[in-house]
């Protein structure tokens, strides 16, 4: 029942979308966070090895976690948070070069409030909204991975039923039952571009300065 095998994907494929775009921005703002507020030598440190990171080819690292830890629903949410977090710390650190220079910032460490404090309660809240935009655009990048790495049989493993093991399973029978991979498609297309307007309407509704083009 291909209506049954849909409803039943979407939770899953959902599902790793929303968890590891959480995983990889809690991990790429806390970054960018520490590297932009502390800047000099310690961001550049840290922005290195960020540029390290993101010039290993993705397929390499998924084949290469997926070796050693095998193929699994867990395995593929933390490959897919963890190679995602570099976006959301060059974000953040660019947001927090400015914002540690302002008056609020200042008076804070002049009162004597620590570092965790100043980040947390200061800092953090002005890179929030560009955090959520882009957790918002990312978990339909996330979807299209996974689809991606099921159909190529390097994300979740049957019986785990997902939009992309659908499309594998279909792919061999598209001259006899074209709707076993056509469905999956139209799913995960709608999905995405769904996520997207989502992700275009937060920015236009937390963004102070799109609020003032309109």
């Amino acid at each position: 029942d291909i209506l049954s095998r849909l409803i039943l994907g979407s939770r899953i494929s959902v599902m790793i979308g929303l968890v590891a775009a959480a995983i990889g921005s809690t991990v790429g703002m806390t970054y960018g966070l520490v590297a932009g507020y502390f800047g000099g030598r310690v961001d550049a440190i840290m922005m290195r090895v960020a540029d390290a990171f993101l010039g290993i080819p993705f397929i390499v690292l998924v084949v290469a976690i997926s070796g050693v830890v095998g193929p699994g629903l867990v395995t593929l949410i933390l490959i897919l948070g963890l190679t995602g977090w570099v976006t959301y710390a060059r974000v953040a650190r660019g947001e927090v070069l400015v914002v540690r220079n302002l008056e609020y910032v200042t008076a804070a460490r002049v009162i004597g409030q620590r570092t965790p404090q100043i980040i947390l309660r200061h800092v953090s809240p002005n890179v929030m909204s560009s955090a959520i935009v882009l957790a918002a655009m990312e978990v339909g990048s996330v979807i299209l991975a996974e689809s991606s790495l099921s159909f190529l049989g390097l994300g979740v493993q049957p019986p785990t039923v997902t939009w992309g093991l659908m499309l594998a399973d279909g792919r061999q029978y598209l001259g006899s039952a074209w709707w076993m991979t056509t469905f999956p498609g139209i799913a995960i297309s709608i999905t995405v571009l769904g996520i997207v307007f989502v992700g275009d309407w937060l920015r236009d509704v937390l963004d102070p300065r799109m609020r003032g083009r309109d």
